[in-house]
């Protein structure tokens, strides 16, 4: 039987759909925790980066997806009982719910292969650091990196060198070893965004501790089906990269997960095999915008972004400035089913104005059609970043002279007295 066949404008459009940024935001006088919810409901995850250059990294997608909010919902959800979310190694780090946080036992079990050298060495190098850590949490409760160094500074001090950007203390080794096995997690963040560590036991509501222990199989299953359903439409390896499990250990999934009727193999013109989730719906047009983080769910998977959206997308901030292209934090612009433009944005705190560093067109192939003029990218980026200013506290919005948008955009900002 041959596969039902999408263009690459409709699997672009299910893919809106599915992430919920196909359409232009409800209006709403407040939003709740209900709709936080929902937008959880359809990215299954939140993915964490510490980067805090305009908004913190878990924070964009919501307001991507729902406007100005107020972040202390996402706090509430991560700090406090019951929990709605917590932390764990997802896609990267990230906010789970409860319920998916206890189908990544495999990874925890898996640890020697998953975690990197830094973090498994630690349980061979200093297994009485380990055993310490583990009893300090039990006896004190949620602690910081800092506060369990503290305890263990006379005898592990802080390294002297720094290796990839990180001078990680024996102390932050072994908590991060048993955050990854599972043991621990995040009983929230201070205010300076330090993980509050803490037994798993006391952090994950009481019904998802008392549930059964899912096998490996229906556990990578149901995160497929997850990943899938936020997908609406992707390939094996998209679906596999959602939550890091690899292509091989998703495909009996996947095949599964056909068998059942809950994937669909497709077809999409110019990108090949997929698998569209029974849920998925191809919507007839694609009219939202959004500046999106560059975690987002929706960009995060770069390759997924190019083949499917045109664009060849690297976030900078490790790059060397004589060598960046489009500048140091760049947020991607989604306008319709394009994204239009990329914006290296700073909320400059101090001054109490959004600054816009560079504003370029985003260079988009051939798989992303025709491109949207100049002057409609300007007037909706333009609206976007007011937006985007208030929900900062931020007064004003000021363009640079770098991108080959800036001008437009400063002339539209200009215009309606921004």
């Amino acid at each position: 039987m041959t596969p039902p066949r999408l263009t690459l404008s409709q699997a672009r459009r299910v893919a809106l759909r599915a992430q919920g940024l196909d359409g232009p935001r409800p209006v709403r006088a407040t939003v709740t925790a209900r709709h936080l919810d929902q937008v959880l409901a359809r990215t299954g995850l939140l993915q964490i980066d510490s980067v805090n250059v305009f908004a913190r990294a878990h924070l964009m997608p919501a307001f991507s997806r729902l406007g100005p909010y107020d972040a202390g919902l996402l706090q509430a959800a991560s700090g406090r009982a019951p929990r709605r979310l917590v932390e764990a190694w997802a896609h990267e780090a990230s906010y789970v719910p409860p319920s998916t946080y206890r189908l990544l036992g495999w990874r925890h079990r898996d640890h020697r292969r998953q975690a990197w050298d830094s973090i498994r060495s630690v349980a061979v190098q200093h297994p009485d650091v380990v055993d310490e850590v583990r009893a300090l949490l039990h006896e004190r409760g949620a602690q910081t990196g800092a506060q369990v160094h503290a305890v263990l500074a006379a005898q592990h001090p802080r390294p002297a060198q720094v290796e990839w950007g990180w001078n990680w203390t024996v102390a932050k080794r072994a908590l991060e070893l048993l955050f990854f096995t599972g043991e621990v997690t995040s009983a929230g963040r201070t205010p300076a965004f330090e993980r509050r560590y803490d037994l798993v036991e006391r952090v994950l509501p009481p019904a998802v501790l008392a549930a059964p222990e899912p096998s490996d199989a229906d556990a990578v299953r149901t995160l497929l089906e997850i990943s899938a359903r936020a997908h609406g439409v992707g390939t094996l390896r998209c679906l596999a990269d959602y939550f890091r499990m690899g292509s091989a250990r998703a495909r009996p999934a996947a095949d599964e997960l056909v068998e059942a009727g809950v994937l669909e193999q497709v077809e999409v013109t110019g990108w090949g095999p997929a698998y569209r989730h029974v849920d998925a719906r191809v919507p007839r047009r694609a009219d939202g915008r959004a500046l999106l983080s560059p975690f987002d769910p929706l960009v995060f998977e770069r390759r997924r972004l190019e083949e499917l959206f045109g664009l060849r997308y690297r976030i900078e901030i490790y790059t060397p400035a004589q060598r960046r292209v489009w500048g140091y934090y760049v947020l991607p612009f989604l306008l319709g089913e394009q994204i239009a433009a990329l914006v290296d944005l700073k909320a400059d705190r101090a001054a109490g104005v959004l600054r816009v560093a560079a504003a370029h067109r985003a260079p988009l192939g051939p798989a992303a059609g025709g491109q949207v003029p100049d002057g409609a990218v300007a007037e909706a980026l333009a609206d976007e970043l007011l937006l985007a200013a208030r929900w900062q506290g931020l007064s004003d919005v000021v363009v640079g002279e770098s991108g080959d948008l800036a001008g437009a955009l400063g002339r539209r900002l200009s215009a309606i007295g921004a």
